[in-house]
């Protein structure tokens, strides 16, 4: 049973308002950090969003959140790769969430998420542009995992909690402002 009695299967006209919300709160924490490579918070907010408001608001959020970054910063390869490891991540972290419920499981699946993230992005390199040409940016983005590994550790390992306790406790309001209005 979740946490919070929040109905996560029901999309209506208020749920499109908060995940417009959302995935700006998302892309506007992205470009906040964006001066400091490969330390973001994308990650630790499509986690809590997962946990708090469902798998299926999340992808809503991700699908957003990808087609915003096209808007902001142009088409190039790496948004087939948005469009792929934002909802596994969701999907992860939703279908494990069961298991997740310890602050270093969380924070061990974003510091694999970080450590792996340019795999992705060299799988998409290497299908288009050929096997050593996604080998060489698979070798030459490392330095960039580890780092950004080690920040998604760090930064689940603190804000998750704290987070999940502030949306779900906003979230339990909405359903029961909700629930008043449908009356």
């Amino acid at each position: 049973m979740d946490r919070f009695q929040y109905d996560k299967n029901k999309l209506s006209a208020k749920d499109i308002v908060l995940i417009g919300i959302l995935s700006a709160s998302i892309t506007g924490g992205k470009m906040v950090l964006s001066a400091i490579p490969n330390v973001e918070i994308v990650t630790l907010l499509f986690m809590v969003y997962t946990v708090v408001f469902g798998i299926r608001r999340a992808l809503f959020v991700s699908v957003i959140f990808s087609t915003t970054e096209i808007l902001l910063w142009g088409v190039h390869t790496w948004l087939l790769t948005y469009y792929i490891i934002w909802p596994l991540l969701i999907l992860v972290t939703g279908l494990f969430s069961r298991f997740l419920t310890g602050d270093f499981s969380r924070a061990f699946l974003a510091g694999a998420f970080g450590l792996t993230f340019g795999m992705y992005f060299a799988l998409v390199e290497a299908m288009l542009y050929g096997l050593n040409y996604g080998f060489v940016y698979y070798i030459r983005g490392i330095p960039f995992d580890i780092i950004h590994g080690a920040a998604n550790f760090i930064v689940v390992l603190m804000l998750f909690k704290p987070l999940e306790r502030m949306l779900g406790r906003l979230a339990k309001n909405y359903t029961e402002n909700r629930n008043a209005a449908d009356s």
